[in-house]
C-alpha cells in the first residue's frame, strides 16, 4: 500500500493553510472514504480557502456554486435547452459535473435547490428529465455554511445532513500560527501559486485501498456498540441510522490509512466519532450544554468498554 500521495497532498495544502492539521486530515479522510464534508464556522475562518486548496491539489475538474436564495436546481445540475440551429433539445451540464464541487454557503439556497445535490452525493449520478448521467470518479463535495447568520438562510434538512460523511469546523489558531499566517499572506497569495500534486487516478486508487484497511472484529464490535448506545441514550431522541454505521466504518478505515496504517486502532474510532456522528443524531432540547450532541458522544465513548487486542492480527 503506497501512501506517499497522502503526505504529498497534506504538505501541499499546508502551503496555504496554517494550522488546522486535524481538519486537513479529516477532509482527506472523507475524500478517500468517498464521502462529503460540511464545513461550518463563523465567517473569515478559511473555509473556502481550505476547500479551494484541496481542489487545487488534485488535477481534476473543479466546480463551484455560490448558493443564494434565487438559485435554481438547474443552476446546479444542468438543464435541457432547445437549440434552434439543430431543432433539437440539448443538455447543458451544470457545475455539479466535476470531480470536486465547492457548494459555498449551501444553507442560503432554498430546500428545493439544496435537494438537487441529494442524488449526486448519494448515488454519484444526476437525473434530469428522466435521463440519468453518471458522475466521473472521484466526486467530492465540500459545502460551507456560516454558523452565526440565520437571516436569509434555510437550515439543512436531516436527509441532506445525512449525505455528508463529516461535519467539521475550522480550528482556532495559536498566536504563533496566526503570526505565521500574517507573514505568509503579507506579500503573496499562496493559493494563486498552488499547483496540483496528485492526479485523479491516484485518488481513485487510494479510495480502493481505504476499503482494504483491516479492522479487528473486536474493534468492529466496539464501533457497533458505540452506534447502538446512541439509540439508547437518555438525552438522544433519535440515534444513528444503519447508513450512519456504514459511514462510520468507512471513515474509520480511511482515517487509519491517512495516518499511515493498514489496520485500525481504537484512536481512529475516537478521532472520527464526533465529526461523523454528531450531525446524525437528534438531541433532547433539555440538554443543557452548548454542543449537546458532542457532549453525548463523549459520554458514550468513555462509557463503552474498549477491548484490548493485537489490532494487526488477521
Amino acid at each position: 500500500m503506497d501512501l506517499s500521495v497522502i503526505g504529498t497532498l497534506r504538505e501541499n495544502i499546508k502551503k496555504v493553510m496554517i494550522g488546522n492539521e486535524e481538519t486537513i486530515d479529516l477532509i482527506l479522510t472523507a475524500f478517500f472514504a468517498k464521502g462529503h464534508v460540511l464545513l461550518e464556522d463563523v465567517p473569515g475562518t478559511g473555509k473556502t480557502v481550505m476547500a479551494k486548496s484541496v481542489a487545487t491539489s488534485v488535477s481534476g475538474e473543479f466546480g463551484r456554486v455560490q448558493f443564494t436564495p434565487d438559485l435554481l436546481p438547474s443552476d446546479v445540475v444542468g438543464l435541457n435547452f432547445y437549440n434552434s440551429s439543430t431543432n433539437e433539445f440539448e443538455f447543458k451540464q451544470g457545475p455539479a459535473f466535476c470531480n470536486i464541487l465547492l457548494a459555498d454557503e449551501i444553507n442560503r439556497a432554498t430546500p428545493k435547490t439544496q435537494s438537487a445535490l441529494l442524488e449526486c452525493m448519494a448515488e454519484y449520478q444526476i437525473t434530469v428529465d428522466g435521463v440519468t448521467r453518471p458522475l466521473e470518479d472521484p466526486f467530492f463535495v465540500i459545502a460551507t455554511q456560516n454558523s452565526l447568520e440565520n437571516l436569509g438562510t434555510f437550515p439543512l434538512p436531516e436527509a441532506q445532513l445525512d449525505r455528508f460523511l463529516m461535519k467539521l469546523s475550522m480550528q482556532d489558531l495559536s498566536f504563533e500560527e496566526e503570526f505565521a499566517l500574517t507573514n505568509r499572506f503579507m506579500n503573496a497569495e499562496p493559493l494563486k501559486t498552488l499547483t496540483a500534486v496528485c492526479d485523479k487516478s491516484s485518488v481513485v486508487e487510494l479510495q480502493k485501498q481505504a476499503r482494504e484497511v483491516y479492522i479487528h472484529p473486536e474493534l468492529l464490535g466496539y464501533l457497533i456498540r458505540v452506534i447502538q448506545a446512541t439509540r439508547n441514550h437518555g438525552r438522544i431522541n433519535v440515534g444513528v441510522s444503519p447508513r450512519g454505521t456504514l459511514a462510520f466504518l468507512a471513515a474509520v478505515r480511511s482515517y487509519a490509512m491517512v495516518q499511515g496504517r493498514e489496520y485500525v486502532v481504537p484512536e481512529d474510532i475516537k478521532a472520527v466519532a464526533v465529526p461523523v456522528l454528531a450531525h446524525r443524531i437528534s438531541m433532547n432540547i433539555a440538554y443543557d450544554t452548548e454542543k449537546p450532541a458532542e457532549a453525548a458522544l463523549a459520554e458514550i465513548l468513555s462509557s463503552v468498554n474498549l477491548p484490548t487486542e493485537d489490532w494487526k492480527a488477521r
